[in-house]
């Protein structure tokens, strides 16, 4: 079986890309889903030193955007990155709800290992915010078991409070130690994501305005109000929420024996790993873990031959500060019950043996669904060649990195471990 390398990576900006006329309500698009995978496309080729030509197959991730903007069949419209050169390219999208980038990445890998392609583009994008707050919602709903979950007005926020629920009672935390544990992890996230130019809460942003870089800042907010710390969904908060944004990001992949021939910036796929989860979360006995995430995590581990101990940087998907905790435990860097305790205690910062979300992560970066998989292997590739967006680890040159993305309520988990070749 042939390897498999990133030879070039690239994101856009995340943000809100619309403009909404308060009087009216009517929601203007400044910058589109179009647009968004063009661009993203055009700049891994060209990070990756290619021409279009020698592109011979592409992958899209994108989680609904049928029902984001009415758009379906949205693979073809890759080839607008260049129509020339690309028409007649095989396009294949996949969905795997906020995993659907990672999950192209993966088909994108078996493609080249069944030695059917050479070079490939593979892009996640997604554009949340032409809909108001509650079709949004109902969009992301779609995305969870809809019988027993959407159709009961269950929401993302209210299905991951059941695992913060299952976890503080497993755990038998306090609520004021629960608390305290959410406002480190948005704290660490804020304060990287300052750093980060291409980052939804980036310099100037709320969290910069605010102050919003210590648990202190976060825990002072008013529970209602503008600017407050509002309850979105017992026991998570406003600030225990990633950002609904716009975006795309894309990598290209090459098979390790020609990728030192194109690239000196070449980042192997050592090891990766795929566990999904039950759909419905009342068919799960451990809501106090991200069991399936356990097991992507050994898989990729295994493949790769390394350890916890080896890895130098991680990105995971923290669409909730609950969701970073287990993240971290799933990832073995913090024991079972400990990941609360040791983001109070400082760890996962850029000074860290293993910093955690360099970029912001999803709270402060961004998460525009279908593009997050791919944004967290971009960064992570940056940051091993040497490029990194935003901040950077403070002790040495890192040469392995971990992407922990996961899809829904924690049901299709992908873990990829990435490896500088020099």
């Amino acid at each position: 079986m042939s390897r498999v390398s990133i030879i070039g990576a690239y994101n856009t900006k995340f943000g809100a890309f619309v403009e909404k006329d308060p009087q009216t309500g009517e929601i203007r698009d400044t910058k589109s889903y179009y647009e968004l995978m063009v661009e993203a496309g055009q700049g891994a080729i060209q990070d990756a030193g290619l021409t279009p030509e020698e592109i011979d197959g592409i992958w899209v991730g994108s989680c609904s955007p049928s029902l984001f903007l009415n758009q379906e069949h949205v693979a073809p419209l890759s080839l607008e990155v260049a129509p020339e050169a690309l028409r007649f390219v095989p396009t294949t999208r996949t969905e795997g709800a906020c995993a659907s980038s990672s999950v192209a990445l993966y088909n994108a890998l078996f493609g080249i290992e069944s030695g059917r392609f050479r070079r490939v583009l593979v892009i996640g994008v997604e554009k949340m915010n032409l809909l108001l707050t509650k079709e949004m919602t109902h969009v992301l709903a779609c995305s969870s078991h809809w019988p027993t979950e959407g159709s009961k007005g269950m929401t993302f926020p209210g299905l991951f409070a059941e695992y913060a629920k299952g976890y503080q009672a497993h755990w038998k935390l306090s609520d004021e130690m629960r608390r305290k544990m959410f406002a480190a992890v948005s704290a660490l996230c804020y304060k990287n994501g300052i750093q980060n130019p291409l980052a939804h809460f980036g310099k100037g942003g709320p969290s910069d305005r605010y102050g919003l870089t210590t648990a202190e800042a976060i825990l002072n907010l008013p529970d209602s109000g503008k600017g407050g710390n509002p309850m979105i969904a017992p026991p998570l908060r406003l600030h225990d929420c990633s950002l609904v944004t716009d975006g795309a990001a894309a990598v290209v992949l090459a098979p390790t024996v020609e990728a030192r021939s194109i690239s000196s910036r070449v980042v192997e796929i050592a090891g990766i790993g795929m566990a999904t989860e039950r759909l419905a979360e009342n068919t799960r006995p451990n809501m106090h873990e991200l069991t399936a995430g356990k097991i992507s995590v050994k898989r990729s581990f295994e493949e790769a031959g390394i350890s916890i101990s080896d890895v130098d940087l991680a990105e995971v998907h923290d669409c909730f500060t609950i969701n970073q905790i287990l993240s971290v435990e799933a990832l073995g860097l913090s024991r079972d019950g400990r990941g609360g305790w040791d983001f109070m205690d400082g760890r996962y910062t850029p000074e860290d043996d293993c910093p955690v979300n360099l970029s912001g992560g999803l709270k402060a970066k961004g998460h525009p669904v279908g593009a997050t998989g791919t944004s967290m292997h971009t960064l992570i590739y940056k940051q091993l060649v040497g490029e990194p967006i935003g901040i950077s680890p403070t002790k040495g040159e890192p040469e392995i990195g971990v992407v922990f993305n996961v899809g829904g309520s924690a049901v299709t988990n992908c873990t990829t471990v990435l490896r500088r070749l020099r």
